[in-house]
């Protein structure tokens, strides 16, 4: 798979797309993510039952328990719905900047007079702030998000945290988001998403692992771990540009199959070892067959602003 043409150099001035990231959930304030709770729900046994969830402790690896007194314990149950409660502070604020520009004339008319505007992504403990305005309007942002998360005892990840231009691109959730240049038209561009490089160095690796030689006694046995791995990961990125990702993927894993197999049956000449084994070329041991990510349908997912429904319309 060749990479990508480097797009242009960003103008310093303007910055269409910013990314901040934080990951901090070993900090959170439990006094602070309780007294949101306490907000909406009035029921005491329910709260009393995530203090006693909180302050429970966890084992560590030399068999001693370690108090909680902050952050929601790593693998516990309620750890994300406590964590997305806690850091729907950042979504209110967001959503309070958004709604004081008005409608979407006043909201263009603010834009050519130079005010900025804000849109927050966010799922679980990372998120994006996308900002239509300059650098210094995002760089802004680190001390206001940080005054945001105080009272919940979180604070940003030095190292996680950067302020690009969307032309830059950033990786998000396993994806790369990039403006480029549009398909076939040189005067238009378009913001694509495709699969990162970190996301697709893992999965390779995650092959390599499976395809090892001392893994399975049979081919079977290896093709089920790997469909598994190339499924849920094609799956996963089937909804971007992923068609060139996907081509490559296949290449190598299926290679990495033929390999397995040569030094399993380390006596059979290829003729032998293609008949028995790669029937069409395709990959089988009896009922199983391997799964072929070149096969993936990529479907794109396509803008449609405000009108994707809720569950949560209309409610309290």
């Amino acid at each position: 798979m060749r990479d990508a043409p480097a797009p242009p150099a960003p103008d310093p001035g303007s910055l269409r797309g910013g990314q901040c990231v934080v990951s901090s959930f070993d900090e959170i304030s439990h006094v602070g993510l309780l007294d949101r709770m306490r907000a909406r729900v009035k029921d005491k046994r329910v709260l009393a039952l995530v203090k006693a969830f909180l302050g429970a402790g966890v084992l560590s690896e030399d068999g001693l328990n370690r108090n909680t007194i902050t952050g929601t314990p790593q693998g516990g149950i309620l750890s994300p719905l406590l964590a997305n409660i806690a850091l729907s502070a950042l979504d209110e604020h967001f959503t309070r900047k958004w709604e004081a520009l008005g409608p979407e004339w006043t909201r263009a008319k603010r834009r050519r007079q130079g005010v900025p505007a804000y849109r927050l992504v966010r799922y679980a403990d990372d998120f994006v702030v996308m900002v239509g305005g300059t650098r210094e309007n995002a760089e802004a942002l680190w001390a206001e998000v940080g005054a945001v998360l105080a009272p919940i005892g979180l604070r940003l990840s030095e190292e996680k945290t950067r302020v690009c231009h969307i032309d830059e691109g950033f990786d998000f959730l396993g994806w790369r988001i990039q403006r480029r240049h549009w398909q076939g038209r040189t005067d238009k561009r378009a913001v694509y998403t495709y699969p990162s490089k970190k996301a697709l160095a893992s999965v390779m690796d995650k092959v390599r692992r499976a395809t090892r030689r001392e893994r399975h006694r049979t081919l079977a046995e290896l093709l089920r771990q790997l469909n598994r791995v190339l499924r849920g990961w094609c799956s996963y990125f089937s909804h971007g540009v992923s068609s060139r990702t996907f081509g490559y993927l296949d290449h190598f894993a299926w290679w990495r199959v033929v390999g397995w197999l040569r030094k399993r049956h380390h006596g059979l000449n290829w003729g032998t070892l293609s008949r028995r084994y790669l029937p069409g070329w395709e990959i089988r041991d009896g009922r199983a067959e391997m799964f072929r990510p070149r096969a993936v349908a990529v479907t794109r997912y396509r803008y449609r602003g405000a009108r994707i429904p809720t569950p949560w319309a209309g409610t309290a």
